[in-house]
Formats: C-alpha cells, sequence, structure tokens
C-alpha cells in the first residue's frame, strides 16, 4: 500500500505538543504492512519531511506489530513510545508513530543508509520524492561499515551459502548443523530479494524473520522487512550509489525553523552540547539556538525532530507559539 505525504509545513515535523504540533490521531487496523513511506521534495535540498501520528492500540498488539504496519522498526518505536510497554501496551493506549524525519546530511542521490537510526533512504534519480524504510545493521564486533559503496548485483529469490563462522557458531551452540547451501524458500535467511554491494560480504536483503527490524542482529547485512525490499528492488538499478552514514544527531531547517532528530545509544551517557552542535550552527550569525530545547532532545532521546531555534530571535519565536 503506497503512502504519500506532501511536505505541509512547520508543525508536521515537530514531536513536542509544546511547540503548538497538532498530531493526527488514527485507529489501527488489520492491514497490510506498509511497503515504504513515500514524500514529495518540494525542494531538492529539502532536510525535513513526513509527521508523526498517533494510533490506538489494540489488545493483541506489541510496539512491534504496530511498528511494522507503519515501516517502523524496534528502535523506532521503543524511543518515540518510552512510557509505553513495548510487549503488552494497553487496548487502547495511544501509540506514536514517529514517521517524521530530518534527512541525513549526505547527497541526495540512489540509496543512503544512517545506522544510528537503522533506516535506509533512496532518492530515484527525479529527485522529487524519497522513500524511506526501517532496516536492520549488524551487531557489534560486526558492524556494517560506512563509507561510500555500490550495488553490484540484483538477485531475486537467493541461495544462502553459510560461512565457516555461521558452521562454528552454530556447532557451539549445539544446534543442528546448516546445510552447504540453503536454497530459496521460507528458510532462506535472505528473503525473496538481495542486493549485493561493493562492500565486501555486504548484502542488502529482505529476512524470513521481520521481527528483528530496526535491531543490531546482523552480522554486517542490511535486512529489511519483506514486504520493504521488494518495494525497492525495481527501483534500484546495478551501479546504484549506496552511501552509508552513522548520524546520531542530524540538524535539518524547515522554512526559518532548525529541529533536532536524536538517535544516541541509551547505555551510554548524554554527550556536552558543543559536541552535539556544529560550529555551522553554534557560530551561526543568522542562527538562533535554543540551547534549553537542544539539551531535552538529546536528554529525551526519542528519535523525532525537535524544534531546537531558527533564523529569528528566540522572544519572537515563543512570542509568536503564544499567539497561534
Amino acid at each position: 500500500m503506497k503512502r504519500e505525504y506532501p511536505d505541509r509545513g512547520r508543525g508536521l515535523a515537530l514531536a513536542p505538543l509544546a511547540m503548538g504540533l497538532t498530531l493526527a490521531l488514527a485507529t489501527t487496523v488489520a492491514s497490510p504492512p506498509a511497503e515504504a513511506a513515500v514524500f514529495q521534495l518540494t525542494d531538492p535540498n529539502q532536510e525535513v519531511v513526513g509527521r508523526a501520528f498517533y494510533v490506538k492500540s489494540r489488545k493483541e498488539d506489541t510496539l512491534l506489530d504496530i511498528g511494522r504496519q507503519n515501516n517502523m522498526g524496534y528502535d523506532d518505536m521503543r524511543l518515540a513510545n518510552q512510557k509505553v510497554d513495548t510487549w503488552v501496551p494497553k487496548a487502547g493506549s495511544d501509540v506514536l508513530v514517529p514517521e517524521s524525519f530530518v534527512l541525513p546530511d549526505a547527497p541526495h542521490q540512489g540509496i543512503v543508509l544512517n545506522l544510528a537510526e537503522k533506516r535506509l533512504y533512496f532518492y530515484p534519480s527525479s529527485g522529487r520524492e524519497v522513500h524511506t524504510f526501517a532496516i536492520s545493521i549488524g551487531r557489534d564486533g560486526l558492524n556494517t561499515p560506512k563509507g561510500r559503496f555500490k550495488v553490484t548485483a540484483k538477485v531475486k529469490d537467493p541461495t544462502w551459502t553459510p560461512t565457516a563462522q555461521h558452521h562454528a557458531d552454530r556447532a557451539k551452540e549445539g544446534r543442528e548443523p546448516l546445510p552447504a547451501v540453503v536454497p530459496a524458500g521460507p528458510d532462506n535467511p535472505l528473503g525473496q530479494y538481495a542486493l549485493r554491494t561493493s562492500a565486501p560480504s555486504i548484502l542488502i536483503h529482505g529476512t524470513n524473520k521481520p521481527w528483528g527490524l530496526g535491531m543490531e542482529v546482523s552480522r554486517g547485512c542490511i535486512r529489511m522487512y519483506p514486504e520493504g525490499v521488494e518495494k525497492l528492488f525495481p527501483m534500484v538499478s546495478v551501479n546504484e550509489p549506496i552511501t552509508i552514514v552513522d548520524q546520531s544527531y542530524k540538524f535539518g531547517w524547515r522554512d526559518n525553523d532548525l529541529y533536532l532528530e536524536v538517535h544516541r545509544n541509551p547505555d551510554e551517557p548524554a554527550p556536552p552540547l558543543h559536541e552535539v552542535v556544529p560550529n555551522r550552527l553554534a557560530q551561526g550569525p543568522e542562527v538562533n539556538l535554543n540551547w534549553e530545547e537542544v539539551r531535552r532532545a538529546v536528554e529525551e532521546n526519542t528519535g523525532l525532530p525537535q524544534w531546537v531555534g531558527g533564523r529569528q530571535s528566540a522572544a519572537n519565536r515563543l512570542y509568536l507559539d503564544m499567539i497561534f
């Protein structure tokens, strides 16, 4: 099911209700999982897209169920709903779907992956839209590499050849040995579609275990929901550029308003604010930062774009917020 959201204005990307945001409220229904979120770009240099919205949870829902229905991963839902039980949200709870993004600081071309937020962005050559998908990445010690790469091959119904390390780990865990080659089918961990890349041993592929999306669980490969990779596969060409970055703090402008989206490791202490804000913003002569809002965004770590300043004085901004 294709869903498109035009860029309609400042308030749609904002998370905090205190800043005057009106969030959409929808009802969770049994519908096919979302293939992707598609956003129209009114400007090729646009930096903030989307809108967050609430849904009502059902008795049988987990946050992962709601996440998959809306193209969100585990961390997306957990960080945006820190007061909601991940596994047993109460029926009728308001669950926030954080479908609002500061686009990564990278060329708006081909595939862009941000490891910190576990999300893939695809920019078609038209330059008029961006598609975004939840992903899983490599776990500690088997990290997905950063850098510039390209798609080298597209494979439908791939086979999987376990490595020597796969066999060794399986034996160590006391599990049944793996076959030399796993054919295409429901037992294949690569799913139905795979994109080979110029990064050694790194694939972008589907999965037969979609409930691990949005986590650091792979051996370096990028996993996607089955419906997501099925959507992406035909849009991508061989030699498509791939840019992989690791940006925990994304700043972006929407008109005269500056937003900060935070994806820091919650097990690590928040860094000093001067390490978060780049000099081009901290010392920009036309930039008025609200350092208290920066601090709050970093500490709350919701994964949602938060207003932190603008190209007008903080006093004028607060006055306008009181009026509207």
